[in-house]
């Protein structure tokens, strides 16, 4: 087919390979524009973008698809589809009807349960058993299209914002590809979203990062798995914000933020939580018992939030 690529983190990257290596024209790839990053405030390409320029495909880098001339310019593209990954945009009903066979959409959730921008995260912070992706012929609401199809995948004790990033982006870029294959084919069955069990994912927030002592020990341990790579988890001791990576949830009794032991076993609202993977600022990820040989806290310290 004949198609555009949208998308623009790192998400959306394999999913553009496998177009292309599916042997589909890409006649235009669409990314947002290029930002500011890093210590520097240098301006870089989104990963998408870099991706597509590697791979010699047209790069466009509109700030919004509003514009009358936007518009008509990606009608001239004379697409068969849109494929649209994380583009983070949204699309006006012109750009939408564009292509003869409508805009796709690779979602990473179950739907219509968490619908909206941070899907991957929310799901691991709730709880969820099992996420995956759906795709989705995309129209004006936000993650309200129809499905076409849909794959699950389980959400462990062990299953990170990381590690499930990873492999949903892996299965919407294999199942894409199956659903541009059976559309194709004239096989592919659209199916309403149901009106009950919709829940919205929001979009992450640094101030999330600060950990509230007074929530459950399993909550919080679920944001640490969630929250990975970012925003992160951290806690205040001292002047320093200190990052936990990971941690298991074990008894524990006392007001919210005590350590209770030598073994950095902090109380929460309900069992109490140990860390098993810390950082510093300015030093490299620790096991707590390394950590606490470089950098002791001593049992009956009350741990607060971090705010910095």
């Amino acid at each position: 087919m004949r198609l555009a690529f949208m998308g623009t983190p790192a998400f959306s990257v394999p999913a553009l390979d496998a177009l292309v290596a599916a042997g589909h024209e890409i006649a235009a790839v669409y990314s947002q524009p290029p930002r500011k990053a890093g210590r520097g405030h240098k301006v870089v390409p989104s990963p998408v973008h870099a991706r597509a320029e590697a791979l010699g495909v047209e790069v466009r880098t509109p700030p919004s698809l509003k514009s009358q001339e936007d518009q008509a310019a990606f009608a001239a593209l004379d697409l068969d589809c849109a494929v649209v990954v994380a583009y983070g945009l949204i699309l006006p009903k012109p750009i939408l009807d564009a292509p003869r066979r409508g805009c796709l959409n690779i979602h990473a959730s179950l739907l219509p349960r968490w619908r909206g921008a941070a899907p991957i995260q929310r799901a691991i912070e709730a709880g969820d058993s099992e996420t995956g992706v759906t795709i989705m012929q995309m129209d004006v609401g936000l993650d309200t299209g129809d499905m076409l199809l849909t794959e699950r995948l389980p959400i462990t004790s062990e299953t990170t914002g990381e590690s499930l990033h990873d492999d949903l982006a892996a299965l919407g870029a294999r199942m894409i590809v199956t659903a541009l294959e059976e559309m194709a084919a004239g096989g592919l069955t659209a199916t309403p979203q149901p009106e009950a069990g919709v829940t919205y994912a929001h979009k992450l927030d640094k101030t999330e990062s600060e950990i509230d002592w007074a929530l459950p020990a399993r909550e919080i341990e679920r944001r640490i798995r969630a929250f990975h790579p970012w925003p992160g988890t951290r806690f205040r001791h001292g002047a320093d914000a200190i990052k936990v990576m990971a941690a298991e949830v074990v008894p524990g009794t006392g007001e919210p933020g005590l350590v209770l032991d030598d073994a950095l076993t902090i109380a929460c609202g309900e069992d109490a939580l140990r860390p098993t993977l810390l950082q510093r600022p300015g030093k490299g990820p620790q096991p707590t018992d390394a950590f606490l040989r470089g950098y002791p806290i001593d049992p009956d310290t009350l741990l607060t939030v971090s705010r910095g």
